[in-house]
């Protein structure tokens, strides 16, 4: 087997949540490219950009909209996706949200939408995943999505850092129990990315400036560069790899 052919994801079926937009749009794109069927899950009724981008591709898309604050959503989502396409191989957790406070007047609801949704559905979605893959005996591959704050604590964003925090050592502990069962659970940490999510501080001149001024590739991320590391951490080429949050920010951690 070539090198190229173990990127490949012909055959494959992969679950994204966050689908519609910005960086779980990218990363649907990108494993479509691959070769990967894509069930997309959002808060919209639809996702009808993604679903195009998606069939240019070549590939299917089916869709269910679902709010990922509580839990009720997990079991109908895996069980459309098996009516969709009769299995899942891949789980990208991309969904997440943020709430922006000074600490010191952080209040309850802003602290638990939060990490409802970054952390405790995440968990709940990877470990659905994790058991239909060994029903299946197929293993398969779970991608988290943190944060380059999982290394730093950042400011004004207790509830955001905090969970993605733990989204990279629930990523480590996936992987410590699970890779006996041929899953790999990995994590990509996006930098500073061109996205709804950072629509204001790019919009302030100030901010904006000090933020392109420490990142060694002068500009901000785009969704599609995630998709090269999505890729990767959803195909063979990564069968050996597991637990590790792979950084993706133009060098900011490096600084």
């Amino acid at each position: 087997m070539s090198i190229l052919t173990t990127f490949q994801l012909d055959g494959k079926v992969a679950i994204v949540t966050g689908c519609g937009r910005g960086l779980g749009q990218g990363i649907s794109r990108g494993l479509a490219e691959a070769g990967a069927d894509i069930f997309g899950v959002g808060y919209a009724p639809d996702a009808p950009e993604t679903r195009a981008l998606i069939e240019q591709a070549g590939r299917k898309f089916a869709y269910l909209p679902a709010n990922l604050v509580s839990q009720e959503p997990v079991k109908p989502i895996f069980a459309e996706a098996l009516r969709s396409f009769g299995r899942v191989d891949i789980l990208v957790n991309n969904a997440g949200t943020i709430k922006r406070n000074d600490s010191l007047d952080f209040t309850e609801a802003e602290w638990d939408e939060v990490m409802n949704i970054n952390l405790k559905t995440v968990f709940f979605m990877s470990q659905a995943a994790a058991r239909q893959y060994i029903d299946q005996h197929s293993g398969g591959k779970i991608i988290n999505i943190a944060s380059m704050l999982a290394y730093q604590g950042g400011i004004r964003i207790p509830s955001y850092t905090a969970s993605k925090g733990g989204i990279r050592t629930l990523t480590m502990l996936m992987a410590n129990e699970w890779a006996q069962y041929r899953i790999n659970a990995n994590a990509i940490a996006p930098g500073y990315m061109a996205t709804d999510n950072t629509q204001a501080l790019r919009a302030d001149p100030k901010r904006s400036a000090a933020i392109l001024e420490r990142i060694p590739a002068g500009r901000w991320g785009n969704p599609q560069d995630l998709a090269g590391a999505a890729v990767f951490l959803a195909s063979p080429a990564s069968d050996y790899v597991n637990g590790f949050t792979l950084a993706v920010d133009g060098g900011w951690l490096a600084r």
